[in-house]
């Protein structure tokens, strides 16, 4: 809801192209290099790319905004669309490399058209979603203005699990349905997006806590070794192989490439994501769970300590407006 359409319609191509694209050319190179290093079946090892192959916007912004770093051109836009818009990919992914590691074939045809028609209904949904939302939240007149907290929270609720159960990808609606209504007016919605923010951060800590119950420290250290060469290879050879693979396409300087490889962190998303082929049952996954969270720990203490200093060494920052 923070996004606003028109901020991001000029590099609306080249966002959704790292969104979609890069995700999967990232989650390729990192499954290719687990395979080899690991042992891993290459299902396997495209699976633990796949979960970690989406980027944090909220960690992205959080420090750039901390350290006062302000990024010249549309960087800030590119980060912003491609951070929120790579969960979809990452989680279609996820999904299937699950079922195809558990099942152990696969029909391309079948994957493809799933694709498709998870994103098709997903971004339809959405944009239903959102233009019912803003309509119903300027029409509707509720007696306690503390209710249309209330109704937001189901129109969310409703544009990720309708889309779900007619075999739609989720995260795409409630993504697309947030950016309509950040894009649009509505009654109390400085109050309402200010409230959400503080609800972001809340299911953020709640978030941690709970997956730091299923965390064993003993055996993540265990697995710090192999975790330390993923990471490695994820910051410094998958990130660049996504984000110059995908910008092959659009006309954009090398600095521009470099800091968009390096200023892409991993956060919770794939941490959750882990947990998926815990679900399944599958041999490798409490291997993959915390392989997981030691890949994205790391990548945002180094990615994360680093951003503000790769900004000003490039040379891509402005001086505050203030």
């Amino acid at each position: 809801m923070g996004t606003n359409f028109r901020t991001i319609a000029p590099i609306l191509k080249k966002g959704l192209a790292l969104s979609t694209l890069g995700v999967v050319l990232t989650a390729l190179s990192v499954g290719i290099f687990v395979h080899f290093l690991l042992g891993f079946s290459m299902p396997v090892g495209l699976l633990l790319g796949a979960i970690i192959s989406s980027t944090d916007a909220a960690a992205v912004f959080s420090i750039l905004r901390g350290r006062g770093v302000h990024l010249r051109g549309d960087l800030a836009h590119v980060l912003e669309l491609e951070s929120g818009s790579n969960d979809p990919m990452a989680y279609f992914l996820t999904i299937s490399l699950t079922a195809i590691a558990r099942e152990g074939s696969f029909h391309a045809g079948e994957l493809l058209l799933l694709c498709v028609k998870g994103f098709v209904i997903g971004a339809l949904m959405g944009y239903a979603t959102g233009k019912g939302s803003i309509w119903l939240i300027n029409r509707i007149h509720l007696p306690n203005k503390g209710l249309y907290f209330v109704l937001l929270l189901a129109l969310a609720l409703f544009s990720y699990s309708a889309t779900e159960t007619i075999g739609g990808n989720g995260f795409l609606s409630i993504y697309i349905c947030a950016v309509l209504l950040g894009s649009s007016d509505f009654v109390h919605k400085r109050i309402l997006i200010q409230f959400y923010d503080g609800i972001a951060w809340l299911m953020q800590i709640i978030l941690f806590l709970t997956l730091g119950l299923l965390v064993f420290p003993s055996r993540v250290l265990a697995v710090a070794g192999p975790g330390l060469l993923i990471s490695a290879f994820l910051i410094f050879v998958a990130r660049p192989i996504g984000v110059f693979g995908t910008l092959l396409f659009f006309k954009t300087d090398r600095r521009s490439k470099l800091f968009l490889s390096s200023g892409r962190p991993a956060g919770a998303v794939p941490i959750v994501f882990a947990t998926y082929p815990l679900i399944a049952g599958l041999p490798e996954s409490n291997l993959i769970f915390n392989l997981v969270f030691f890949i994205a720990v790391s990548s945002v203490l180094v990615q994360g300590t680093t951003l503000p200093a790769v900004a000003r060494w490039l040379n891509l920052t402005v001086p505050d407006s203030k």
